[in-house]
């Protein structure tokens, strides 16, 4: 589906590094979480968000990623700090302009 007035983004997420030790969570940051993946759902049935996911790695080098389209710079940063995560500081982002050369 084509977005023409649309620019894709991408955001990059990193747990804050207390969170890299599994016995710092608590229900608090395991419900944070599921924020956070209500909100990308929330994203994708808007028809913004083109995928999201994360590595596998261990949590001290384990980094999500989230590509999406939005009007603006200002509206993808709009995005990109309304996610739980990032708003309840359970994880850092970085915003990069972004473009897909090839998909599925």
């Amino acid at each position: 589906m084509e977005h023409p007035t649309q620019q894709e983004f991408l955001y990059r997420l990193q747990l804050v590094s207390s969170l890299h030790n599994e016995h710092n969570w608590t229900d608090k940051e395991n419900g944070i979480i599921g924020e956070h993946f209500s909100y990308l759902q929330k994203l994708l049935a808007e028809g913004k968000l083109v995928l999201a996911g994360r590595t596998t790695t261990s949590l001290d080098t384990t980094f999500g990623l989230a590509i999406f389209r939005a009007a603006s710079q200002e509206e993808a940063q709009q995005i990109m700090e309304n996610d739980p995560a990032v708003s309840n500081g359970v994880m850092t982002a970085e915003l990069f302009p972004y473009h897909i050369a090839i998909k599925e």
